[in-house]
């Protein structure tokens, strides 16, 4: 749904109530669609939040953004801010606004400036790659 942006936003700190914890990922995420990979990186951050399967934040740099367009799609989290969504031509229809980000989020969860996150529904796999450092 378009969501028109209000004068008067609620804006709610992470808390107790309503945890948020971010944290570096492990290993590399890796992000694919219609058979190629989108974005990869080894400095992913976790976000957990309450009520919410964790997401994985990559760093724009770590992005093919040469196959993202911008949407008008729009919304707001009281607890991270106002969020920007693209697309994934190439994913076709199921790739309609499978990317989100949040340009100027929140201090509290400021860290995630300059990543995306991509809707698991929406793209083929995030996979995350572990590399054992045990064998021998």
């Amino acid at each position: 749904m378009y969501m028109t942006p209000t004068k008067r936003k609620d804006i709610k700190i992470p808390g107790a109530d309503h945890p948020i914890t971010i944290s570096p990922a492990e290993g590399t995420v890796r992000v694919t669609v219609a058979g190629g990979i989108i974005a990869e990186s080894k400095r992913a951050l976790r976000l957990q939040e309450k009520g919410y399967p964790p997401v994985y934040y990559l760093p724009r740099d770590d992005a093919d953004t040469s196959l993202l367009a911008r949407t008008k799609y729009y919304s707001y989290c009281p607890y991270k801010g106002d969020c920007s969504y693209y697309s994934i031509p190439i994913g076709g229809v199921k790739s309609e606004d499978a990317v989100w980000t949040y340009e100027t989020p929140y201090q509290a969860v400021a860290s995630i400036k300059e990543y995306l996150a991509f809707d698991s529904s929406r793209v083929d796999a995030i996979e995350v790659i572990l590399i054992n450092a045990d064998k021998g």
